[in-house]
């Protein structure tokens, strides 16, 4: 549904984004994974085509998509991290002049919408928190339907209960088949929401892969009980690890056979092998 291609973008000689390739199945709720300032929102603005790219090409349903292309962008739902809306019109104006932009008629969902977020259409736009302008923007970027959803940092300035909400209201859109890219440094919310994950560093796509087979790469956290933490840390040849009173943490990245041999010529009081989550793997790629 979704295809990058080369996507480079500098600004001046500051790097934004470089050869990004990617590609979304259709259906697909795909997480978008980096720190601030890793490259996620001009990406995401550069597919968009709000800012102009030095290079590459993006498709989308196998057609390229180009500033003029106005039927495609019937097509794409977005959602930016800052939402920036009309301050002196009232919600229901702003829904209206929205809605006029589309072929499609967006009464329903836009009703459907408005009901699940508790939206009052009376108020006016520069009345609302930023809370209530990012429910109004999550209805600008779902009401017309769109088959392809693209989402940048979409539960910043939500309260917990309406992040909630906004999980079921993702999670039903998975159902209808739209694709969704889910950008976020929010890594619990893409574990809960995703099939796969790109992890972007320093504006360089660096991997790609099912949370899943991410999962399986045999990173785990060690934790050892003992009297002996300090021998077994130098018998280990420990880079980098933790101390606690008699308890000794450290990362193992699948050598459990050398871990087994050197720690089994020590006193152990407890030991503790634990999987690392989505958070942990993402720190170590980091690293």
């Amino acid at each position: 549904m979704l295809k990058v291609e080369e996507l480079t973008k500098y600004y001046g000689e500051t790097l934004g984004v470089k050869n990004l390739s990617l590609e979304l199945k259709k259906g697909e709720v795909f997480g978008f994974i980096g720190p601030n300032g890793a490259g996620k929102s001009t990406t995401i603005r550069a597919i968009m085509n709000l800012i102009n790219k030095n290079v590459g090409k993006v498709y989308i349903d196998g057609e390229e998509f180009t500033k003029s292309n106005y039927e495609l962008k019937q097509k794409i739902g977005y959602l930016p991290s800052e939402v920036h809306l009309y301050e002196d019109m009232t919600v229901k104006q702003l829904f209206d002049f929205h809605a006029s932009f589309y072929k499609k008629n967006t009464v329903k969902r836009r009703r459907e919408l408005v009901k699940i977020l508790n939206i009052n259409e009376k108020v006016k736009i520069s009345k609302l928190s930023l809370g209530n302008k990012k429910k109004v923007a999550i209805v600008l970027a779902l009401m017309h339907e769109p088959e392809l959803l693209i989402l940048d940092e979409p539960t910043s300035d939500l309260d917990p209960v309406v992040q909630h909400t906004f999980y079921t209201i993702i999670a039903d859109l998975k159902k209808r088949g739209t694709t969704i890219l889910y950008s976020s440094h929010i890594l619990p919310e893409i574990e809960r929401l995703c099939v796969r994950v790109g992890i972007i560093k320093d504006g360089v796509l660096i991997n790609v892969e099912k949370i899943r087979a991410l999962k399986n790469k045999n990173l785990s956290y060690v934790s050892v009980y003992s009297k002996s933490i300090i021998d077994i840390s130098k018998d280990l040849d420990l880079y980098e690890y933790m101390v606690d009173g008699n308890m000794l943490r450290f990362k193992v990245t699948g050598d459990y056979d050398h871990l087994i041999k050197v720690i089994s010529k020590y006193k152990i009081d407890k030991i503790l092998i634990e999987e690392a989550n989505l958070e942990e793997l993402f720190l170590h790629y980091y690293e």
